[in-house]
């Protein structure tokens, strides 16, 4: 059995390179990773491949992470890029009852809340007087809504900031938008594309294995109709995001057959702008209360998990994004430094993460995500949503360390 990496061996990877590493390697994950470094793709790998990096320990590892940093430098350079927005979350009333979930309570909870559409257009007001450039907007699940409801925030809000990007509703709110209206997938996702939704997140993925999210959450939608959100969506024009949770009931190989499957409907549809490793915060959840999950992430999983994703989704979807809300600010560095090129968002009032025990803050300012970056010795950019247009926001040549690269958008 290969020996675990210690805190501090992991901590201090930062300082090898892949010439020094390499040699140390098991020959089977030299293998896969120097083709993947020769083709700069991971369509080069097969699922037992995959499968070994996945379950990647000591010197192999590293060698995981050492090889995901040298693609993540060759794909789309040392630019870091984060967005300016606002998370609202409209309501936490919600009846799906999600085991990971401690954001979400009953309608006759003392904190449960419902924003009212002023309130939506106020904070998307406020959120542009602020510099964002789009609001995310999620919520829980409430009995009776309005047939109607998703499509009138979506009004609300344009009517309110027209130029403001609305990156909103989860699988899981779509579906339950088309169970109230009767319409069908396609024109409901068209009439909500008409009234404003500009991308969707691609949350509700947790881990796409219906045995898992039986687990997990047996009220939410199956994986099956994951998938057929998403791909419907990037039909209709409406770009995504998509996740994966990771560090409580699963094992490396649902990373690997949901990264595949991933990179698949992205060979299909183009539609993802982006992946974005989701750790579990357990502290204040029932599903590790119960004893149905581990204590969250392990250092090695957090790094194993941006690196793998940097390793297999080359060429299919090349920005990987560190979830800062989910790690501390250290460990959001680390990661960057193991093949991830993307801070996420501002996310000025995160709430659902907070609520489940994560301690690094409900916002992080441009101001802080550019000294995060910069001591990582790499170049701030402020992108919008889709990352068709990127900002330096530091003169370039103020950088002497490292050299500024086209990023190459999935």
């Amino acid at each position: 059995m290969a020996r675990k990496l210690s805190s501090s061996e992991l901590e201090h990877f930062t300082s090898l390179d892949w010439n020094e590493i390499s040699p140390r390697l098991n020959s089977q994950v030299r293998a896969a990773l120097e083709s993947v470094l020769e083709q700069q793709n991971g369509s080069v790998l097969t699922r037992q491949q995959c499968l070994t990096l996945a379950n990647a320990e000591a010197d192999d590892l590293l060698g995981l992470i050492v090889a995901a940093d040298a693609l993540r430098r060759d794909l789309v350079g040392n630019i870091v890029t984060y967005v300016v927005n606002r998370n609202i979350n409209f309501t936490n009333v919600c009846f799906v009852g999600c085991k990971f979930c401690a954001f979400s309570r009953g309608p006759r909870e003392s904190d449960s809340y419902f924003l009212s559409f002023g309130q939506l257009a106020e904070k998307a007001v406020e959120a542009w007087q602020l510099g964002a450039t789009e609001v995310c907007i999620q919520g829980g699940l409430p009995h009776g809504l309005p047939p109607f409801y998703y499509r009138d925030i979506l009004r609300a809000v344009k009517h309110a900031v027209p130029q403001m990007h609305i990156h909103a509703f989860s699988p899981m709110e779509i579906v339950y938008g088309v169970e109230l209206t009767g319409m069908g997938l396609r024109d409901y996702l068209s009439m909500l594309r008409d009234n404003g939704l500009g991308t969707l997140p691609g949350t509700a993925a947790e881990i796409l294995d219906d045995r898992v999210r039986f687990v997990l959450s047996r009220n939410k939608l199956s994986t099956g109709q994951w998938i057929e959100v998403i791909r419907t969506a990037h039909s209709c024009g409406i770009r995504s995001t998509s996740t994966l949770m990771y560090g409580h009931v699963e094992t490396p190989e649902h990373w690997v057959n949901q990264l595949r499957l991933l990179r698949d409907i992205q060979s299909e549809t183009g539609g993802f702008t982006e992946f974005v490793p989701l750790g579990f915060v357990h502290q204040n959840t029932l599903l590790f209360h119960q004893g149905l999950a581990r204590s969250g992430p392990t250092l090695a999983e957090h790094l194993k998990i941006h690196a793998l994703a940097r390793i297999m989704l080359a060429g299919s979807i090349n920005n990987i994004q560190v979830s800062w809300v989910k790690l501390n600010r250290k460990l959001s560095q680390l990661c960057l430094n193991a093949g991830a090129n993307d801070y996420g968002g501002t996310l000025m009032e995160e709430n659902i993460s907070r609520e489940a025990g994560a301690t690094a803050g409900q916002y992080t300012s441009p101001e802080d995500f550019q000294s995060l970056i910069i001591e990582c010795g790499r170049i701030p950019a402020e992108r919008n949503t889709t990352y068709s247009r990127i900002h330096l926001r530091q003169p370039a040549e103020t950088f002497t360390s490292c050299e500024a690269l086209e990023p190459e958008f999935a």
